[in-house]
């Protein structure tokens, strides 16, 4: 095993609290850390956590890619869901914004209230 181990994936926004808040709500997590301008959340139980980090010149990615010199998507969370119809209204509700493009059936393209992309999806019936 190596010794080394992915612990934080961390977004920068325009207000790391507000878009902390958000994925709190959205996914069930609790603060772990918190400082000013800096939101470290995770699951109650532990595992991979999420931080938040105020950038006063946050530009949000645009996607799909329209033009040479947008600011691309970079990376993208992928959420799974047992019920993707409520579960994309729930977080709808919570300030998502749902993306026109949506390449897949049984996968939803959402942007959080910062704008980055995140994938809700359900996996398909064995």
């Amino acid at each position: 095993m190596s010794p080394t181990r992915l612990s934080t994936v961390v977004l920068d926004a325009p207000d790391a609290r507000a878009l902390a808040d958000f994925y709190l709500r959205l996914l069930g997590y609790v603060v772990r850390a918190e400082e000013r301008d800096w939101v470290l959340v995770g699951p109650p139980g532990g595992g991979t956590g999420l931080a938040f980090q105020t950038e006063p010149g946050y530009v949000p990615p645009v996607w799909p890619g329209r033009k040479p010199g947008d600011q691309q998507m970079m990376l993208h969370l992928d959420i799974e869901v047992d019920d993707l119809e409520s579960e994309t209204a729930r977080a709808l509700a919570e300030g998502a914004r749902l993306a026109e493009h949506q390449p897949q059936d049984d996968v939803r393209v959402l942007f959080d209230p910062a704008g980055h992309p995140f994938c809700l999806w359900t996996a398909a019936p064995q």
